[in-house]
């Protein structure tokens, strides 16, 4: 007997073709990744050469941050309709552009333009990759998502201890402009190979128990629902937490007098603040892809709430005795093995909501959380100097707290009654485009 094939499923690209698509993606956010959590190496060696201060270095990373994610619905939109390769050459090709300004960088202005020029450098590789994720995946979205956000995170832990030998050796301006070409050629060449789904994905071999729509949302719609700037909301206050421990790891390891310590664990031994942000990548890396995981099978919100929760334990483990280098080392991994999910659950989670069609775009406008949060991080210097750590990392475990519950209590329910709701109009779109219902 013959099987039919629809059209859509005529010429469709081989299984294995998706996960390639995948792996490029993650290997393109792993080229992005020290732009971020790099920036920490490089805050004390600029100050010492320049004196300008840690809150007004500080101030680029927080404009990086703004202008990675605010721009990326900008940079999704044409992801959304032009397809992935542009959008990632142009980013590459940024992104190495703004490690050379900041190698030659002698004032604060210089500085905080190369910010912006690899924050829209790093917002069109993210954004892209991990919109693009989300159409490969449509019956893994939680999987897809963290697995490339697994890059961004973990990207940075091989190349953690070559940046730091280099900055001594070296100066931190050539570590500067030596990684910033060979990151940017990555980028460019992989670019070259990826692409969207232009058929329609396989089926899914069983059913999710997850709540997903039926109807894809286009942006104007979306940033109407009440439940988007809900979940916009506890983004931001996860990633306030995160995104000042990442910035300020190295200044807080100092201000501890433990930066330098040596550290022996599992049969290494490093310096605390390298061991630290070594572990805190490949931490980070591992719980994103394990938290999206277990998302497609206990539910989104269910693993925020265990995720935020952890992450406000960790938060007060390492204010009440990262004193200690081996509590700080193990401390902060732990944080950030659970703050790096926020990457790949509000992603999944905007999929399941708002549909496929337009994922780029919607779950770019809901990543704009993450340059909100960054306005915190210059900050937390003020507000460290004037109160010490410990009033920073209290206000960064009770946003944790709330996000946990909000997860739970606010965003679970809202969320199910929109997508029941959504179903009716789903219907109705297939009974007057076929005739009848199907």
């Amino acid at each position: 007997m013959e099987t039919s094939q629809s059209p859509a499923d005529v010429g469709a690209p081989a299984p294995w073709f998706r996960w390639l698509q995948l792996a490029m993606g993650i290997i393109c956010m792993a080229m992005i990744a020290n732009l971020q959590y790099g920036w920490t190496l490089f805050v004390d060696p600029i100050d010492a050469k320049f004196h300008w201060g840690r809150p007004a270095i500080q101030l680029a990373f927080t404009i990086f941050v703004v202008t990675e994610t605010w721009l990326v619905p900008i940079e999704a939109w044409f992801v959304d309709r032009y397809g992935p390769r542009v959008v990632i050459m142009f980013g590459g090709v940024m992104i190495s552009l703004a490690w050379m300004l900041n190698s030659i960088a002698s004032s604060l202005f210089v500085l905080y333009a190369a910010a912006v020029v690899a924050g829209i450098g790093a917002g069109a590789v993210y954004g892209t990759c991990v919109g693009n994720a989300l159409k490969w995946f449509p019956d893994r979205r939680g999987l897809a998502a963290g697995a490339t956000a697994a890059g961004f995170g973990a990207g940075a832990a091989l190349t953690v201890v070559p940046i730091a030998k280099m900055i001594a050796t070296s100066g931190y301006q050539n570590a500067f402009f030596s990684f910033g070409i060979g990151q940017g050629i990555i980028v460019v060449l992989l670019a070259l190979f990826l692409r969207k789904p232009e058929h329609t994905m396989p089926p899914r071999k069983k059913k999710l128990h997850l709540p997903q729509t039926k109807i894809d949302y286009q942006p104007s719609k979306t940033i109407k629902q009440p439940v988007f700037w809900v979940m916009y909301a506890a983004f931001v206050m996860v990633a306030a937490g995160g995104l000042m421990t990442a910035a300020q790891i190295g200044p807080i390891a100092h201000d501890y007098k433990i930066a330098d310590v040596p550290v022996s664990l599992l049969g290494f031994q490093m310096a605390a603040l390298t061991f630290a942000i070594s572990l805190d990548r490949i931490f980070d890396g591992f719980g994103r892809p394990l938290f999206g995981y277990i998302s497609d099978h206990i539910g989104r919100e269910n693993t925020m709430f265990i995720a935020f929760s952890l992450g406000a334990a960790a938060l007060l483990t390492l204010c009440a005795y990262g004193q200690n280098p081996i509590v700080f080392v193990l401390a902060s991994g732990l944080f950030f093995g659970v703050f790096g999910e926020i990457y790949s659950l509000f992603p999944a989670t905007c999929g399941d909501t708002f549909g496929s069609k337009y994922a780029a775009t919607n779950a770019g406008m809901l990543y704009t959380a993450k340059g909100t949060a960054s306005l915190l991080v210059p900050l937390a210097s003020l507000l460290a100097a004037a109160y010490g750590w410990y009033a920073v990392f209290s206000i960064a475990v009770g946003l944790n707290i709330t996000a946990a519950l909000l997860a739970l209590f606010v965003i679970k329910p809202m969320r199910r009654a929109l997508i029941l709701q959504s179903e009716p109009a789903a219907a109705a779109t297939v009974q007057t485009a076929n005739g009848s219902l199907v």
